[in-house]
């Protein structure tokens, strides 16, 4: 296995100055480095954790980006880690468990792209070990999971970019942007639209694949016999390893919701939430729902699975409602309308006209210049925040009073304690 020696460049600012980050709004240079064209000492070696669907997606920018370089993958599934290790340029190294992988001194960053049961463990673990990480969204299970996440990101200094990569696309950012500027009057709502869920099938529990790992796959989640259903590509739809589409889907939509009403840092104040849940089959993650919204200042904003897929932001003086793909408003002069200095500028992320490779730009950028990228940890995590609390009150059949500032619920001990959830031993946060 191969050590990097030396002190370039991107390890000296990394040492001299990793735990002192800014928060932009607008970047306004570029960071150190070029994508095309960046000197083979200071490439960013990163490695891989879980790398079946999205993690093995992921591979293909990273190989294309000249300032980084996959060393190695790890991933439970030696079918999935030999795959992808394969598509590596001359190969890399592979890994059964994640430890094993951050132990080595060489690896500057990871992504992680497992299951969402394992996103905090993993972050936590790859702060410790002083990496920076990409992270697919949802960010975590748990909202105690969330905050002990980004209080790990913040002891070790760590670069952490959320992959609700939405933020940046320029349709979505425009939208926000005309929110925050008084473009639409006065904000009266918001719409996000999600997709429903399935409902599933029976199944019977069989011997798990040779090449699977499913004591290691299921991880802090508790013991289960195997059932491919529950595994690889329909894991999020039960609520051991994921929340549904209400938190794959409200990762994206409700996250863009909190960064055109300006709450990215914070959330809301009361949460209404009801499901229809499957009622044959494995599945266990809500089909339809509808969730309400309350801020302090008294916006509301309605998730549903109803409605038309995006984020609609409605104010006294007009809407926009923007989705993948298409952005549409009235008066439709907003569509072309241009912010000037005195207007507030979010934070640009739009290096490459893919929004998915210009939020890995921003990554490698930050990891080079030690900001806190546009998808930073506390959003990701209030973000997810929010859609675990409209799980929580669909799941109880009652609504939430909630203290954004302490992460608490009020009133409600038994909803509290959903906040949190245990975790199978030797795994703990």
């Amino acid at each position: 296995m191969t050590r990097r020696g030396g002190m370039t460049r991107r390890r000296f600012m990394r040492r001299a100055g990793g735990a002192a980050v800014a928060w932009p709004y607008v970047i306004t240079s570029d960071a150190l480095g070029n994508a095309n064209n960046a000197p083979a000492n200071s490439r960013i070696t990163i490695g891989m954790i879980g790398v079946g669907g999205m993690g093995n997606h992921h591979l293909g920018w990273l190989v294309d980006d000249k300032r980084a370089k996959v060393v190695a993958v790890c991933d439970v599934d030696k079918t999935h880690r030999d795959r992808t290790a394969a598509r590596v340029p001359g190969g890399c190294d592979t890994y059964h468990a994640f430890e094993d992988l951050l132990a080595r001194s060489d690896i500057d960053a990871v992504l992680v792209a497992t299951p969402d049961h394992w996103h905090a463990l993993v972050g936590i673990a790859a702060s410790k070990a002083g990496k920076d990480v990409y992270c697919e969204k949802p960010l975590t299970l748990t909202i105690a999971g969330g905050r002990a996440l980004v209080n790990a990101v913040r002891r070790y200094g760590r670069v952490f970019q959320t992959g609700s990569q939405q933020r940046s696309d320029r349709r979505f950012r425009h939208a926000c942007m005309l929110a925050r500027n008084g473009r639409l009057g006065r904000i009266r709502e918001v719409h996000a639209g999600l997709p429903g869920g399935p409902s599933g099938k029976w199944e019977e529990n069989v011997d798990p694949p040779p090449t699977l790992d499913w004591d290691r796959w299921l991880g802090p989640a508790p013991w289960v016999p195997y059932t491919p259903l529950r595994c690889h590509g329909s894991f999020r739809w039960f609520y051991d390893y994921s929340g549904g589409t209400m938190t794959d889907w409200g990762a994206h939509h409700n996250d863009i919701a909190q960064w055109g009403l300006g709450t990215s840092l914070t959330g809301p104040v009361h949460i209404d939430g009801r499901g229809q849940f499957p009622t044959d089959g494995l599945y266990e993650t809500a089909t339809r729902f509808d969730v309400t919204y309350t801020y302090a200042n008294g916006v509301r904003l309605h998730c549903t699975s109803h409605g038309p897929g995006g984020t609609k932001f409605i104010g006294t003086e007009g809407w926009v409602h923007v989705d993948r793909g298409r952005i549409q408003a009235e008066p439709t002069s907003l569509l072309t309308e241009r912010f000037g200095s005195d207007d507030e500028h979010l934070y640009a992320s739009l290096k490459h006209p893919d929004n998915w490779v210009a939020h890995k730009i921003d990554w490698l950028d930050c990891i080079e210049t030690r900001r806190r990228p546009i998808t930073d940890v506390e959003i990701g995590h209030r973000s997810i925040s929010m859609c675990h609390l409209g799980v929580i009150s669909m799941r109880l059949g009652r609504p939430l009073r909630w203290d954004p500032e302490r992460e608490r619920v009020l009133g409600d001990d038994e909803a509290h304690r959903w906040v949190s959830r245990p975790m199978r031993p030797p795994w703990h946060l």
